[in-house]
């Protein structure tokens, strides 16, 4: 018979409980600002310097526009509906040569780590391909698509696929063995094998890798607009710089940087949730 006694420490023991998690749920937000601001400290010290060097005269400022005049441009620029219409462009293209590139970089990579057979028959020619410099490649891409969609989308798709390739392969090769026998003791099918073993555990490579092929995905869509385009963020720069408009060209440099960390914060995101089972130390 449960006393009166036993349910007031049941629920002290609760309280305390619940005060131990808001207490470590205060402590990571806490720690989350800290890093935050510590984050920022030297971004905001570069621009404080560069206004101050802008307004003594200390700086050219028709080469090194002042951060009042690239914010005032980017303000005009999206007033105008110019940068947005372009941003949506280059975001169409980003995310299409990602998502090709990402996924059967994924695809590859996952055959590749599984068998001994296709590592032998794909991963050496793989190697060889990725060692090629894309940029040397790019009037290649240009000669055989032409100046359209498709050969700023496949070089793209290029440039994403190796990161995440290469991490899945490295992923699938570092799960545990025991797994595998484990899997094998209980009769798992290929399929539940590759969904309750492999993917899981080659899940931090593999999104490293996103993290990767996200950022060439938009070193290869500047390289793609700059080589040959007519709309885009890289075309609004390399318009800009054939007019010496410095400030506009500043504007696109900031657009790909901001949209660069925000892609690779949200992947970020994406591995903490994702990734919760795994017992690391969070600093």
């Amino acid at each position: 018979m449960v006393t009166a006694s036993d349910r007031a420490e049941v629920e002290l023991e609760l309280e305390g409980d619940r005060e131990e998690a808001e207490a470590r749920s205060a402590s990571r937000s806490k720690r989350r600002r800290l890093r935050w601001l510590l984050g920022a400290i030297v971004p905001v010290l570069i621009i404080a310097v560069w206004q101050i060097a802008a307004a003594t005269g200390a700086i050219n400022t028709q080469l090194f526009p002042a951060p009042s005049q690239v914010f005032a441009r980017l303000v005009e620029l999206t007033a105008s509906g110019v940068l947005g219409e372009n941003f949506l462009i280059s975001l169409g293209r980003a995310f299409a040569g990602l998502l090709w590139g990402a996924g059967l970089g994924l695809v590859v990579g996952l055959v590749v780590g599984f068998s001994r057979f296709a590592e032998s028959t794909l991963d050496p020619t793989l190697q060889m391909l990725r060692t090629v410099p894309l940029i040397a490649v790019t009037p290649l891409f240009i000669l055989w698509f032409g100046f359209g969609e498709a050969s700023k989308v496949i070089l793209i798709a290029v440039g994403a696929f190796f990161p995440i390739y290469v991490n899945t392969f490295l992923g699938v090769r570092g799960v545990d063995r025991k797994l595998f026998e484990v899997a094998s003791t209980l009769g798992f099918t290929p399929w539940q094998r590759l969904r309750l073993v492999i993917l899981p555990g080659a899940l931090p490579n593999i999104l490293l890798g996103l993290r990767l092929s996200i950022g060439m995905a938009w070193l290869c869509l500047v390289v793609a607009e700059l080589m040959g385009a007519t709309s885009g963020i890289g075309y609004l720069i390399q318009d800009a710089r054939s007019l010496l408009d410095t400030a506009t060209v500043m504007v696109g440099v900031v657009i790909f940087a901001a949209v660069g960390k925000l892609s690779d914060s949200l992947v970020r995101v994406l591995e903490r949730r994702t990734l919760r089972w795994r017992d690391t130390f969070a600093g």
